[in-house]
């Protein structure tokens, strides 16, 4: 984090040991996402006249370039944050969901969509059960018949426009498509 954790109790003591737990769960946040640049923490006790166990609410306040994300664990009434360790708990799992989630749309959003490498039959050999594709970008590409989808192997003619996925090893025969489809005119892209 590039703000050093800003912790506050709100109707509690503040414990060291509670102090050590935020810190730790503050810390972990940073296998989540990966440029954080604050974290705030809020550990309060307001419903102070139940005759009953008192709830904990934590508060978290997290910012990181393109967003923040603020947890407020006061929702229902959920007895099991009687104890502070389990309200941090929860609050701490939430902040890490959201993070995830924040990441994910980055990635997203960061990926860059491929066209599928798209060429001509070049040369065909039927008897002996493969050819040649050359791509758009003058690659030439060796195919096996059992790499042909959508058309027989047989009806494939030099000239026909086909997409391609390349295998990432090559041959012996130089690169190979693992998949051949044809494909008319009006699908090429790019």
């Amino acid at each position: 984090m590039q703000t050093p954790l800003k912790l506050v109790f709100r109707g509690v003591e503040p414990s060291p040991a509670i102090e050590a737990r935020v810190r730790e769960r503050a810390a972990r946040l940073e296998r989540f996402h990966d440029r954080i640049t604050s974290c705030d923490v809020a550990v309060e006790a307001p419903h102070r006249h139940h005759h009953k166990g008192q709830l904990y609410v934590v508060r978290l306040q997290i910012r990181f370039p393109g967003g923040d994300i603020a947890i407020n664990r006061a929702g229902p009434q959920d007895h099991a944050h009687e104890d502070p360790y389990v309200a941090l708990r929860d609050a701490f799992d939430a902040a890490e969901r959201k993070l995830e989630d924040a990441e994910r749309r980055r990635d997203h959003r960061a990926k860059a969509h491929e066209v599928p490498l798209h060429g001509k039959v070049v040369r065909i050999f039927p008897q002996d059960g493969y050819g040649f594709v050359e791509t758009s970008d003058g690659l030439e590409v060796y195919f096996h018949e059992h790499s042909v989808t959508g058309a027989r192997f047989a009806d494939l003619q030099t000239g026909d426009e086909v997409r391609l996925e390349l295998a990432p090893n090559e041959s012996e025969k130089g690169p190979q498509a693992t998949t051949v489809r044809a494909i008319g005119k009006h699908h090429l892209v790019g």
